[in-house]
Protein backbone atom coordinates (compact mmCIF):
# COMPACT_ATOMS: atom_id res chain seq x y z
CA UNK A 1 0.00 0.00 0.00
CA UNK A 2 1.07 3.20 -1.20
CA UNK A 3 2.49 5.05 2.36
CA UNK A 4 2.53 9.63 1.89
CA UNK A 5 6.62 10.18 3.47
CA UNK A 6 9.01 12.35 4.42
CA UNK A 7 12.85 11.80 4.11
CA UNK A 8 15.93 13.40 4.51
CA UNK A 9 14.08 16.77 5.55
CA UNK A 10 17.17 19.28 6.76
CA UNK A 11 16.12 20.87 9.93
CA UNK A 12 18.30 23.68 12.03
CA UNK A 13 18.90 22.78 16.00
CA UNK A 14 16.09 25.67 16.38
CA UNK A 15 13.58 23.93 13.88
CA UNK A 16 13.97 26.05 10.66
CA UNK A 17 13.97 23.83 7.52
CA UNK A 18 15.28 26.96 5.60
CA UNK A 19 16.63 30.44 5.93
CA UNK A 20 14.89 33.70 5.39
CA UNK A 21 14.90 36.05 2.26
CA UNK A 22 14.68 33.05 -0.16
CA UNK A 23 15.54 34.34 -4.24
CA UNK A 24 17.01 33.01 -7.42
CA UNK A 25 20.85 33.70 -5.25
CA UNK A 26 19.59 32.06 -2.43
CA UNK A 27 17.04 29.30 -3.24
CA UNK A 28 17.19 27.63 0.05
CA UNK A 29 17.30 31.31 1.99
CA UNK A 30 20.32 32.88 3.56
CA UNK A 31 22.49 30.63 5.46
CA UNK A 32 20.07 27.38 3.82
CA UNK A 33 22.96 25.42 1.99
CA UNK A 34 24.43 24.80 6.12
CA UNK A 35 21.45 22.55 6.61
CA UNK A 36 22.59 20.14 3.92
CA UNK A 37 26.22 20.27 5.07
CA UNK A 38 25.66 16.52 5.78
CA UNK A 39 24.29 15.35 2.73
CA UNK A 40 26.45 16.79 0.36
CA UNK A 41 28.96 15.00 0.64
CA UNK A 42 27.91 11.70 0.96
CA UNK A 43 27.67 8.87 -2.46
CA UNK A 44 23.78 8.85 -2.38
CA UNK A 45 24.05 12.72 -3.18
CA UNK A 46 27.12 12.87 -5.36
CA UNK A 47 25.78 9.91 -7.73
CA UNK A 48 21.84 10.77 -7.85
CA UNK A 49 22.26 14.52 -8.01
CA UNK A 50 25.58 15.78 -9.56
CA UNK A 51 25.91 12.32 -11.38
CA UNK A 52 29.67 11.93 -9.92
CA UNK A 53 30.87 8.51 -9.33
CA UNK A 54 32.42 9.32 -5.70
CA UNK A 55 31.01 10.07 -2.48
CA UNK A 56 31.32 9.07 1.48
CA UNK A 57 29.71 6.01 3.12
CA UNK A 58 27.93 5.28 6.54
CA UNK A 59 25.33 6.66 8.21
CA UNK A 60 24.84 10.02 6.65
CA UNK A 61 25.01 8.01 3.26
CA UNK A 62 22.80 5.09 4.83
CA UNK A 63 19.73 7.70 5.53
CA UNK A 64 20.22 9.52 2.13
CA UNK A 65 19.96 6.01 0.09
CA UNK A 66 16.80 5.09 2.33
CA UNK A 67 15.03 7.78 1.00
CA UNK A 68 14.94 7.14 -2.68
CA UNK A 69 13.79 3.69 -2.26
CA UNK A 70 10.33 2.69 -3.34
CA UNK A 71 9.42 6.09 -4.21
CA UNK A 72 6.98 6.11 -7.06
CA UNK A 73 5.87 10.03 -7.18
CA UNK A 74 7.02 13.24 -5.29
CA UNK A 75 5.18 16.52 -4.17
CA UNK A 76 6.71 19.90 -3.94
CA UNK A 77 6.08 23.12 -3.56
CA UNK A 78 6.36 25.91 -5.94
CA UNK A 79 9.28 27.42 -3.81
CA UNK A 80 11.05 23.91 -4.10
CA UNK A 81 10.45 23.87 -7.97
CA UNK A 82 11.75 27.49 -8.76
CA UNK A 83 11.83 31.29 -7.95
CA UNK A 84 9.16 32.19 -10.34
CA UNK A 85 6.13 33.96 -7.98
CA UNK A 86 2.55 35.09 -9.44
CA UNK A 87 1.31 34.40 -12.97
CA UNK A 88 4.35 32.18 -14.90
CA UNK A 89 5.15 34.81 -17.66
CA UNK A 90 6.79 32.08 -19.93
CA UNK A 91 7.68 28.60 -19.20
CA UNK A 92 11.61 28.43 -19.13
CA UNK A 93 12.26 27.81 -16.25
CA UNK A 94 12.73 24.22 -15.74
CA UNK A 95 13.64 23.92 -12.28
CA UNK A 96 17.17 24.15 -10.29
CA UNK A 97 18.40 20.96 -11.47
CA UNK A 98 19.55 21.26 -14.80
CA UNK A 99 18.26 18.54 -17.86
CA UNK A 100 18.63 15.55 -15.07
CA UNK A 101 16.31 15.74 -12.26
CA UNK A 102 17.45 13.44 -9.49
CA UNK A 103 13.24 12.36 -9.14
CA UNK A 104 12.76 9.68 -12.07
CA UNK A 105 9.05 9.45 -11.36
CA UNK A 106 6.58 12.32 -11.73
CA UNK A 107 6.57 15.38 -9.85
CA UNK A 108 3.67 17.37 -8.66
CA UNK A 109 4.44 21.11 -7.90
CA UNK A 110 1.66 22.79 -5.82
CA UNK A 111 0.48 26.21 -7.42
CA UNK A 112 -2.67 28.46 -7.97
CA UNK A 113 -0.97 28.94 -11.58
CA UNK A 114 -1.79 26.43 -14.00
CA UNK A 115 1.10 25.54 -16.50
CA UNK A 116 1.42 22.68 -18.83
CA UNK A 117 3.26 19.38 -17.85
CA UNK A 118 6.58 18.75 -18.93
CA UNK A 119 9.23 15.90 -19.36
CA UNK A 120 12.95 16.31 -18.29
CA UNK A 121 14.83 12.69 -18.67
CA UNK A 122 12.78 10.34 -17.01
CA UNK A 123 10.93 12.83 -14.85
CA UNK A 124 7.83 14.81 -15.12
CA UNK A 125 6.97 17.67 -14.10
CA UNK A 126 2.53 18.31 -13.41
CA UNK A 127 1.47 21.80 -11.84
CA UNK A 128 -1.59 20.80 -9.12
CA UNK A 129 -3.63 23.65 -8.63
CA UNK A 130 -6.35 22.08 -7.20
CA UNK A 131 -5.22 21.68 -3.95
CA UNK A 132 -2.85 19.70 -1.35
CA UNK A 133 -5.50 16.55 -0.89
CA UNK A 134 -6.13 16.55 -4.85
CA UNK A 135 -2.13 16.72 -5.44
CA UNK A 136 -1.76 13.61 -3.46
CA UNK A 137 -4.58 11.84 -5.15
CA UNK A 138 -3.31 12.26 -8.25
CA UNK A 139 0.45 11.48 -6.91
CA UNK A 140 -0.75 8.46 -5.69
CA UNK A 141 -2.50 7.08 -9.11
CA UNK A 142 1.14 8.08 -10.52
CA UNK A 143 3.04 5.77 -8.42
CA UNK A 144 1.93 1.71 -9.42
CA UNK A 145 1.76 1.22 -5.79
CA UNK A 146 4.98 2.64 -4.21
CA UNK A 147 5.17 5.58 -1.56
CA UNK A 148 4.61 9.17 -2.02
CA UNK A 149 7.32 11.44 -0.58
CA UNK A 150 6.80 14.99 0.24
CA UNK A 151 10.03 16.79 -1.07
CA UNK A 152 9.01 20.07 0.87
CA UNK A 153 9.67 22.75 1.47
CA UNK A 154 8.80 23.60 4.71
CA UNK A 155 5.15 25.17 4.43
CA UNK A 156 4.18 21.97 2.27
CA UNK A 157 5.20 19.81 4.48
CA UNK A 158 3.22 21.33 7.40
CA UNK A 159 -0.08 21.75 5.50
CA UNK A 160 0.22 17.79 4.86
CA UNK A 161 1.01 17.14 8.50
CA UNK A 162 -1.92 19.27 9.73
CA UNK A 163 -4.64 17.40 7.08
CA UNK A 164 -3.31 14.28 8.65
CA UNK A 165 -1.90 12.62 5.57
CA UNK A 166 1.86 11.55 6.05
CA UNK A 167 2.25 8.34 7.45
CA UNK A 168 6.46 8.59 8.34
CA UNK A 169 8.74 11.79 8.72
CA UNK A 170 12.22 11.95 8.63
CA UNK A 171 14.13 14.88 10.01
CA UNK A 172 17.78 15.34 9.75
CA UNK A 173 18.59 17.88 12.20
CA UNK A 174 21.84 19.78 11.54
CA UNK A 175 24.53 21.22 14.11
CA UNK A 176 23.79 24.92 13.12
CA UNK A 177 21.30 27.77 14.17
CA UNK A 178 19.76 29.85 12.05
CA UNK A 179 17.19 32.56 14.91
CA UNK A 180 15.18 32.92 11.34
CA UNK A 181 13.68 31.55 8.48
CA UNK A 182 11.00 29.44 7.91
CA UNK A 183 10.00 26.97 10.73
CA UNK A 184 8.78 23.57 10.68
CA UNK A 185 6.69 22.95 13.79
CA UNK A 186 6.13 25.62 15.39
CA UNK A 187 2.41 25.19 16.90
CA UNK A 188 2.01 21.48 15.55
CA UNK A 189 1.61 18.64 17.82
CA UNK A 190 2.59 15.61 16.74
CA UNK A 191 1.35 13.28 19.41
CA UNK A 192 -1.75 14.53 18.77
CA UNK A 193 -1.20 14.15 14.86
CA UNK A 194 -0.49 10.05 15.98
CA UNK A 195 3.20 10.86 15.54
CA UNK A 196 5.74 8.86 17.63
CA UNK A 197 9.64 8.79 17.23
CA UNK A 198 10.53 5.06 15.84
CA UNK A 199 14.57 5.79 15.30
CA UNK A 200 16.85 8.00 16.33
CA UNK A 201 20.46 7.52 15.02
CA UNK A 202 23.40 9.32 15.10
CA UNK A 203 25.08 10.10 11.44
CA UNK A 204 28.77 11.41 10.90
CA UNK A 205 27.12 15.29 10.54
CA UNK A 206 23.55 15.19 11.41
CA UNK A 207 21.30 13.71 13.92
CA UNK A 208 18.78 11.43 12.23
CA UNK A 209 14.69 10.90 13.74
CA UNK A 210 11.74 8.82 12.28
CA UNK A 211 8.94 9.63 12.99
CA UNK A 212 5.71 6.96 12.23
CA UNK A 213 2.05 6.52 12.89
Amino acid sequence: MSRVRVNCFSVSLDGFGAGPNQSLENPLGERGPELHNWFFPTKTFQTTVLGESSGSTGVDNDMGERSFANVGAWILGRNMFGPVRGPWPDESWKGWWGDTPPYHCDVFVLTHHPRKSFALADTTFHFATDGIHAALDKAKASTEGKDVRIGGGASTIRQYLKAGLIDEMHLAVSPVVFGKGESLLTSLDLPALGFNTVEHIAGENAAHFVLSK
